[in-house]
C-alpha cells in the first residue's frame, strides 16, 4: 500500500531554471512575468505563485495528499521546506498551477514523513517536487 496518493505532475524538468521568473518579494501588491505572477493574498503577508503553462511544464511541480494519522497531519518530508531564517514551511496547492507556502510545525520525522503539529488540513495537495524554485520565484531570488 502506497503511503502517498500522487497526483499528476505539469511538465518536462529541467535542470537549469532559466525561466526568468519574477517575484515580489514584499513590496506591492504584485508582479508578473511570462513565466509567472506573484500576487499578495488579501488580507494576510502571504503570496500567491500563479505558473504560465510553460513555466509549469519546465518545472515538473509534482504534489501528494496530506493525511493524518493519530489525529495529526502527516505529509512527505521532501514537501517540508527550510526558508533561509530557518522556520518550516510546504507549499500546498490552491487550483491548477496556482501554489501558496504555508507554515508548518514538524512535531517529528519517521524515515520518509513528518508528522506535523501544525500545518495543512489533511487532503491538502502538497509540493513535493518543486517548492524550491517556486520559493525562489515567490522571493525573487529566481535569478
Amino acid at each position: 500500500m502506497k503511503r502517498w496518493q500522487k497526483t499528476a505532475g505539469l511538465g518536462a524538468m529541467v535542470l537549469a531554471l532559466p525561466l526568468g521568473l519574477t517575484a515580489c518579494g514584499g513590496s506591492g501588491s504584485s508582479s508578473t512575468s511570462a513565466a509567472a505572477t506573484v500576487e499578495h493574498v488579501s488580507g494576510t503577508d502571504a503570496y500567491r505563485v500563479r505558473l504560465s503553462v510553460e513555466a509549469a511544464r519546465r518545472l515538473r511541480v509534482r504534489t501528494a495528499v496530506a493525511a493524518t494519522e493519530a489525529g495529526r497531519t502527516v505529509i512527505p518530508f521532501s514537501a517540508v521546506l527550510y526558508t533561509p531564517g530557518g522556520a518550516t514551511c510546504t507549499y500546498v496547492s490552491t487550483k491548477r498551477r496556482t501554489f501558496e507556502r504555508e507554515p508548518i510545525v514538524v512535531d517529528h520525522i519517521e524515515g520518509d514523513r513528518a508528522v506535523l503539529s501544525s500545518g495543512p488540513a489533511p487532503g491538502t495537495r502538497v509540493v513535493t517536487v518543486g517548492a524550491v524554485e517556486l520559493f525562489g520565484t515567490e522571493s525573487g531570488m529566481d535569478g
